[in-house]
């Protein structure tokens, strides 16, 4: 006999999206977002930042902000929801919480959250490093 959340599991399972961007809290999304008006259907996309994460599989939401002509704009995204067209990721920021309502209170710059750099050992720009010599000092 299988328990009810194996059932609910496997209900759910016909009705996850299979090419979901992975969105980190801080990083800067473009939503693009299905609207239907009347007969047609357009796009339109929301950028901001990803303050908040909720839910797990069907039931996952995230919450993008951005400032829109001096006033802030949240939007809440069921990350598997059919009028979701797509997810890209901008730019990623380095962050040290979960949630990002400090943002609320904050405005021009204050609000910025700084970008995350990711080095590669294979960049050309990456300097070989010399045993038994100490760089940087």
């Amino acid at each position: 006999m299988t328990s009810r959340t194996e059932k609910i599991k496997s209900v759910e399972a016909g009705y996850l999206k299979k090419d979901i961007t992975e969105v980190k809290i801080g990083d800067t999304v473009n939503v693009h977002v299905k609207i239907v008006e009347e007969e047609k259907t357009r796009t339109q996309i929301f950028e901001g930042i990803v303050i908040a994460r909720h839910g797990t599989g069907l039931r996952g939401t995230i919450t993008v902000r951005k400032i829109s002509f001096g006033e802030g704009v949240e939007r809440v995204f069921p990350l598997h929801s059919p009028s979701i067209e797509k997810i890209t990721v901008v730019k990623k920021s380095d962050v040290r919480r979960s949630k990002l309502y400090y943002l609320r209170q904050r405005t021009g710059k204050a609000a910025r959250i700084e970008e995350k750099i990711e080095a590669h050992a294979e960049s050309p720009d990456a300097l070989p490093r010399k045993e038994g010599t100490s760089q940087g000092v």
